[in-house]
């Protein structure tokens, strides 16, 4: 199967799942059925081609799953009734899914895994796994933890929704406030997964791009008086903004310094920095907020030497104070060394405990760049050598070579 196409199962699946999870209320069985569907698509598609509508193949083919499990299950107990259920409402179910029925689903799915009873980490995982078919590799990448860590704490956040019995519902207007944070971080990690994915290239998961910035305006909509909705959909948008500038034409990863600032969608960038700064005028500073401000001011900037640094790096300061986090952390390196010398950079990469990071080949590739601008070229060659130990995906990996044999000549 070409890639394009096992992107599009891929994507097409956790809106099935959405579905099917609403129309069940157990997400355990929606998997189940979902995967043999997608299993299905896999072996038939390449051979009698992709469907008008894939999702509503997708969608029919999971559904008949589902039914027959409860069926067989049934055995004259309770769960035939609800199989009997499942069958009516299934069957007076339109075979295309419609937009508006999609983007309920997905906003259901959302704030059920997002439920208080689960830990904060455990709501944004289980969302991401199951919302967003991102494997449990990837989403340890994001988190800079262990897979098997963050395969034991998926496990336990769906076994905890079963024991409880969390209902799958779109919360009332008063619970909204208490999962507003993780849905909020959810949307994010999709929109980080989307334009920088933790396998493969850089762009292999751009599905997930898409899907961050749609996901952002739901959200929004849902909520438009909060500011850090306006704050995650500008900083979705600014960031998406960039896409087509990334990679070049063969594939190799292109820094902010380099990109074709014309290839950027100017578009997606003035509406940015219109949700921000009327976010910001209602006074109630947060974290998103903070770093869509970050995000315009670079993609405002005309060139990268115009780029206003030292009000960058103060706000990263004033970002780490709301959140701080070790990728905060390296980010506010990176915008006061270009503010005020690698020195001050590689200061507050000393000041950081190194087992936070150690894994994590951005913070290595950040420290092998300041320590060359200071003159320590075997340093840098013995960061970029520690980058490449930590698993980058295949663009990093591509350039994290490229420039330790620069630094090596």
């Amino acid at each position: 199967m070409s890639e394009s196409l096992d992107c599009m199962v891929r994507h097409e699946g956790g809106r099935v799942l959405a579905t099917l999870v609403r129309l069940t209320g157990d997400i355990t069985l929606a998997e189940d059925a979902v995967q043999d569907a997608v299993e299905q698509a896999l072996r038939r598609w390449p051979i009698d081609g992709v469907p008008d509508n894939p999702g509503a193949w997708l969608t029919t083919v999971a559904r008949r799953r589902a039914l027959d499990v409860l069926r067989r299950e049934a055995k004259r107990t309770a769960k035939e009734s609800d199989a009997v259920m499942l069958d009516q409402v299934t069957a007076s179910m339109s075979e295309a899914t419609s937009d508006s029925m999609v983007r309920d689903d997905l906003l259901r799915l959302i704030f059920t895994c997002c439920h208080p009873a689960l830990s904060p980490d455990a709501r944004v995982a289980l969302t991401l796994r199951i919302l967003c078919g991102m494997t449990t590799v990837e989403i340890a990448r994001v988190f800079l933890v262990a897979d098997t860590t963050m395969g034991q704490r998926i496990s336990r956040a769906k076994q905890k929704i079963a024991t409880a019995r969390i209902p799958y519902r779109v919360p009332s207007d008063h619970e909204l406030p208490d999962r507003l944070p993780a849905v909020l971080a959810v949307v994010h990690a999709v929109v980080t997964a989307g334009h920088h994915a933790p396998e493969g290239r850089l762009d292999a998961r751009f599905d997930l791009a898409d899907e961050g910035v749609r996901l952002a305006r739901l959200v929004h909509d849902l909520m438009p008086d909060e500011p850090e909705c306006a704050g995650l959909l500008a900083l979705a948008l600014a960031t998406h903004a960039r896409r087509d500038a990334r990679l070049d034409a063969e594939g190799h990863l292109v820094l902010l310094r380099d990109q074709d600032r014309s290839r950027w969608h100017h578009d997606e960038i003035r509406e940015a920095s219109e949700l921000v700064e009327a976010a910001i005028h209602r006074r109630r500073i947060g974290q998103y907020q903070v770093q869509a401000a970050i995000a315009c001011l670079h993609t405002l900037a005309p060139s990268i030497d115009e780029t206003d640094w030292p009000q960058i790096a103060e706000l990263y300061r004033l970002l780490e104070s709301l959140t701080p986090s070790p990728v905060v952390r390296v980010n506010r390196a990176v915008a006061t060394a270009e503010a005020h010398g690698a020195d001050a950079g590689l200061a507050l990469l000393d000041d950081m405990d190194e087992s936070d990071v150690a894994q994590w080949h951005l913070y290595w590739s950040t420290r092998a760049e300041l320590l060359h601008r200071t003159g320590d070229v075997s340093g840098a060659v013995e960061a970029i050598e520690r980058a490449l130990t930590c698993n980058p995906n295949d663009s990093d990996r591509a350039f994290l070579e490229r420039r330790a044999s620069e630094l090596k000549c």
